[in-house]
């Protein structure tokens, strides 16, 4: 993996990916993305790997896309369509569908698409001095990266609206409160606090962990009869995988469960 927009390490079964241009707030290039696509599906690809953390190098997470990117100032008027397409929706599909449980550590400010590619991971840890900025508004555009589909089911229609509309600095504190994230915690704990809970989710049953992701991301736009019948075929499939039998049976002889099953 290059040494230049994306640093890789692991940490166990805790796969950490970087984005790692701290002089530019990590804000998204083409090389960027041409790095972090991959690196995303060979995390999805390793079966060592049974959680992922996506953070930022430096005094920011993701200041968004970089306006002054080649890609997008290039000649004539920019396909910002296309870069969506091309770029974005990859990004926030993977993440969507990752085998494993996800966890963004969000230090600094994460803005406009580094916002919402952050909001798209399982779970959301930011510093305490961090904060959230769907900046789209203020160049004229939409929340992309996923969050026009995200914002709502997180926060509901009205702050939804509000954030967008606005474009207003969101501490992260505010943030948690609202509902937008999993916890804000103090900025000398955030990789500290990430690392502990990836660790624990790593030794938890993997398959189920993101079947969960989908039945309840499925479970906001089904009705109630056809969640349920999701909830069936689900655990119709988990029911005959090894991690069940072994939570099981783990839990009648009174040990620590020995979870295998991607």
């Amino acid at each position: 993996m290059s040494e230049a927009s994306i640093l890789v390490a692991d940490h166990g079964p805790v796969r950490v990916i970087t984005l790692n241009r701290p002089a530019a707030l990590n804000a998204f290039t083409a090389e960027m993305h041409g790095l972090l696509l991959p690196a995303l599906q060979a995390a999805a690809a390793d079966t060592s790997v049974r959680a992922l953390v996506l953070t930022g190098a430096g005094r920011g997470f993701c200041a968004g896309q970089d306006l002054s990117d080649p890609a997008m100032v290039g000649q004539g008027i920019p396909d910002v369509g296309a870069v969506i397409e091309q770029r974005y929706r990859p990004l926030a599909e993977a993440l969507y569908a990752m085998p494993v449980p996800t966890i963004a550590a969000v230090n600094g400010v994460a803005a406009g698409a580094g916002a919402n590619i952050a909001l798209g991971c399982d779970f959301v840890f930011a510093a305490r001095s961090s904060s959230f900025i769907q900046a789209f508004s203020k160049i004229g555009l939409v929340p992309d990266a996923g969050g026009s589909w995200l914002l709502p089911r997180l926060v509901g229609r009205a702050r939804a609206i509000g954030l967008a509309m606005t474009g207003d600095k969101l501490p992260a504190e505010e943030a948690e409160r609202i509902g937008l994230i999993w916890k804000c915690v103090d900025d000398a704990a955030l990789m500290d606090s990430v690392l502990t809970l990836a660790t624990r989710l790593a030794a938890m049953p993997s398959r189920a962990l993101a079947a969960t992701r989908r039945v309840i991301d499925a479970g906001s736009r089904s009705t109630l009869a056809e969640a349920v019948t999701l909830e069936a075929d689900t655990q119709r499939e988990l029911g005959r995988a090894h991690d069940f039998a072994e939570g099981v049976a783990a839990f009648l002889a009174k040990r620590a469960p020995q979870f295998k099953d991607r």
